[in-house]
Parts: C-alpha cells; sequence; structure tokens
C-alpha cells in the first residue's frame, strides 16, 4: 500500500529530511535528489516533473527490496562486481598527493642521474641507409652518396633543405632533419659519440653507424631543467601511467598487512568511513550497489524470463494480434541463388515443412557445410523495399537486379503475409519487449501490495529548493 503523508513524518535530520520509507527504510531528500538530477539532466529527451519522478523512484527502490529479500546481494558474482566499482571510488583515498610528489621527485632525480654533467642535445641529421649485409658495391655506392652530400654542406647548400631531399629517415627528414632532444645511451653509440663531440652550429665529417651514413648538425645543447619547470610535465606522464593507482594499490596491501586484516576488510571499513563524510559518495556508492541488484532482479523477473516464456510469448501475442497488424503484407522467406539448376528445387525440398527458425541452420549443412559453398541465401520476412529479389520476383516492381557473381540462377521460396505475422517469431521483437512490460507492471503492482511505502509531501515539495 502507499500512504502520502502531508507533514507527517519526521526529519531525521535537519540538512537531509526523510522524504520517503519504503519497507520500512527510510530515504533521505538527497538521495532521491541525486537520482532525479542525474535522470533528469540537460539533454535527456523525457524528463521527468519531481512529483512524475516520485513514482519511478519508488518503483525502483521496491525492485532492490525485492532483491535483498531474495538474498541477490550474497552472491558471489555480484559481491565481487560490487567491490569493483565501488573500489574504483575507495582506494584512491589511500594516496596523498604527498606520495604522487616524491614519485614525480624520483623520476626526475632519476632522469637527471641518467642524463648526468653531459646534458641534453638536439641534433639534426642526413642519413644515407645501408644495410648491415650490404654488398661492397653497395657499400660504396653509399659511400660515394654520403661523401656527394657532405661536399654540398661543405660548398654552402642549406642543411635542412638538403635534408628535405635527401636524407633517408623519413621522420626527421620532413623537419629538416631535425631529432628531437636526446640524452645519453638513447640511440646507436656511434651516432651520440659523433653528436656529443659537437658545439652549437658545428656539422661532423660523415659517421658510419649500423643503421647507415650520418652527417650531423648540432642545433642545441642544455643540462636538464630544474623540477619546478618539469613538474606538471612529469605529474602529467605519471597520470598516463597510472602511478596514482599503482601506489593506492601498494598502500592498501601495506596498511592491510601492517593491522593484520585483509583487503576487503580494509575496504570496507574505509568505504564506511567515507560514506559518512561525504554524501555524495555515499549516493555514488548506494547506485553502484542498488543498481546491480536492479539488473540481477529485473532480469530473473522480467528479461530472461520473458525471453524464455515461449508459452507465454505465444499466448500474448494470440491476445493481441491485432497489436501486429501490419500495414503492408510481408513475404516469409528466402531468396536464394545458385549454381545449378538442380539445386533450385533441391534447396525447397529440404526445407520444406520444416519450422521456419530451422532453415538456416538445414541449409548450411546441407548445401554449404564444406569449403564449397553450393548456394547464397537471404532469409527473413521482407517488405516491398528490403530486397531486390523479393520485389521483382515476389511483389513484381519492375526494377533491375544484380545478379551474385558466381551464382547466376535466382529462385524464391516461402509464402506470402497478406494480413499480418501468423506466429510471434515472425514479429518476436516487438513480442517480447510488449511481453516484458505486462510482467513488470504484474510485478510491480505485486511489490506494492507487498510492502508498505510512505512518502512525505512536505519534502518533497522542497526538492533542489533548499
Amino acid at each position: 500500500m502507499t500512504m502520502l503523508l502531508c507533514g507527517g513524518m519526521a526529519f531525521a535530520q535537519s540538512g537531509d529530511p526523510v522524504i520517503m520509507t519504503i519497507a520500512g527504510q527510510p530515504v533521505h531528500r538527497s538521495e532521491f535528489e541525486y537520482s532525479y538530477n542525474k535522470n533528469n539532466a540537460e539533454g535527456v529527451i523525457d524528463k521527468k516533473t519531481v512529483d512524475e519522478y516520485v513514482d519511478l523512484f519508488i518503483n525502483y527502490k521496491l525492485k532492490v527490496q525485492a532483491a535483498l529479500d531474495a538474498k541477490l546481494d550474497t552472491m558471489k558474482s555480484y559481491q565481487q562486481e560490487f567491490r569493483t566499482y565501488r573500489d574504483q571510488q575507495i582506494t584512491p583515498s589511500f594516496v596523498t598527493d604527498e606520495a604522487v610528489e616524491k614519485e614525480a621527485r624520483q623520476v626526475y632525480q632519476s632522469t637527471k642521474d641518467a642524463i648526468g654533467p653531459r646534458g641534453l642535445i638536439m641534433p639534426a641529421h642526413i642519413l644515407v641507409l645501408l644495410n648491415q649485409k650490404a654488398t661492397d658495391a653497395e657499400q660504396k655506392a653509399a659511400k660515394v652518396r654520403i661523401d656527394s652530400i657532405y661536399q654540398a654542406l661543405k660548398q654552402g647548400a642549406d642543411f635542412a633543405e638538403l635534408a628535405k631531399k635527401v636524407s633517408q629517415d623519413p621522420g626527421s627528414a620532413k623537419n629538416g632533419g631535425v631529432l628531437p632532444w636526446i640524452g645519453p645511451n638513447q640511440t646507436l653509440k656511434e651516432f651520440e659519440d659523433a653528436a656529443y663531440a659537437l658545439k652549437v652550429g658545428e656539422m661532423s665529417q660523415p659517421v658510419l653507424s649500423p643503421a647507415g651514413w650520418h652527417i650531423i648538425m648540432m642545433k642545441d645543447r642544455k643540462q636538464l631543467e630544474p623540477y619546478d619547470s618539469l613538474r606538471s610535465d612529469i605529474l602529467k606522464f605519471l597520470e598516463s601511467r597510472n602511478v596514482r593507482e599503482r601506489l593506492a594499490e601498494q598502500a592498501v596491501d601495506s596498511v592491510a598487512k601492517q593491522r593484520s586484516i585483509s583487503r576487503e576488510e580494509l575496504l570496507d571499513e574505509r568505504s564506511a568511513e567515507l560514506q559518512a563524510k561525504d554524501v555524495e559518495l555515499d549516493n555514488l556508492v548506494r547506485e553502484y550497489h542498488d543498481g546491480l541488484l536492479l539488473y540481477e532482479i529485473s532480469n530473473r523477473e522480467v528479461w530472461e524470463k520473458a525471453a524464455k516464456d515461449e508459452i507465454g510469448l505465444a499466448n500474448y501475442f494470440s491476445k493481441n494480434k491485432k497489436k501486429y497488424k501490419w500495414d503492408e503484407p510481408r513475404y516469409k522467406g528466402m531468396v536464394y541463388h545458385v549454381k545449378d539448376q538442380a539445386d533450385v528445387k533441391a534447396v525447397k525440398n529440404s526445407v520444406k515443412g520444416l519450422d521456419f527458425s530451422k532453415w538456416a541452420d538445414k541449409l548450411r549443412k546441407t548445401f554449404n557445410n564444406d569449403s564449397i559453398i553450393r548456394i547464397r541465401v537471404e532469409k527473413g520476412i521482407f517488405k516491398k523495399g528490403d530486397n531486390a529479389f523479393i520485389d521483382k520476383m515476389v511483389f513484381k516492381v519492375d526494377k533491375p537486379v544484380t545478379a551474385v557473381k558466381d551464382y547466376p540462377i535466382d529462385a524464391v521460396y516461402g509464402k506470402l503475409l497478406k494480413k499480418g505475422p501468423e506466429e510471434y517469431e515472425d514479429v518476436k521483437g516487438l513480442v517480447t519487449a510488449d511481453y516484458q512490460e505486462e510482467l513488470e507492471k504484474a510485478w510491480v503492482a505485486t511489490l506494492r501490495k507487498k510492502y508498505p511505502v510512505q512518502v512525505n509531501q512536505e519534502v518533497v515539495k522542497t526538492v533542489n529548493k533548499h
């Protein structure tokens, strides 16, 4: 039963009064507002008023209560899924900004140590590729080519323009041969040794490395910037590597070990602590909890139940057949394409008298069960315009069709349904959806009778107005 109270229910707390009680369980205004605002945000097409949403919310909570009574929250699968969602919100609380800062400084220091006094360089190069297994002739040709490039540079050719034209390193060539900043041990040793020996503006002689011949121009050099200059970039780098999550997981394991309790116990404890302080988090975790229960109970009571109830679907279709009447005839059958005239009759005979739903499997096993595809088939319930072959051969539409390659003979088999579907399978999707809706209405009606519901209308009037 439902009781609509007008100011008769006492506020549970001055800042967050009880807006309704369902099956003896109080629901505070903040929870209702959270749900209402989320489901009626900008962009939602079918927005509800607060009063309209009250009934929808009650139905939602009644279903959740039914799931709790059925002890669905004790299932291991449910508990595992709920913890996964909840812990994504709770685990980050175990890592502090100071811990992330410490990690960032460690990354900086290790980078600085790796670079050492040699610093960073920004070289440009022109590359002539040379395979390490190159023949003598190929080696000589590469040497002649790099020498000619070097001579052109010495005579005043523009390094960047020449790199764009002749360098065989496509990544850098388009940038005039310029490479990104590099540090020690980040590239080929021969290249690195030659590059680090150059001053800014200097150009090397041809240098041979395992990649080929290089001519290197030093564009710039520098030492690593101070930590504060790089801090934001390092933090972004750590974020992209999910370092905060890793630190949080390590912290959870460490704290649990120190206190001799399990991870689950620790996270349960932290969740309760944080939810008591943060109303938004409390509502979010409750949403996970209730939403998973709602899905499971609805699947059992409505969705899966309807989909599997063939007798119920057939009966529903029989009682509501007029609802599914078509505005134009449909052809229930198939158009098929074969290579051999004898297969036209063979295909018909293979499915004659067989339930329509079993045609596809029968045809596959009979004609296309090995590497040789004997027939091509399009099966279904067609209206005019759905299929060019059906249009021409059944609906007598005078339009050309494109023959199926390698399958020159076309045929159809089936029947024309002029008045509408003859069985629920013909419109199974629609019937299933409607049957599910009927089951849900009946289920909700049962829940309304089973569980008492009280609504404080005075609190309802204050939603989003306090």
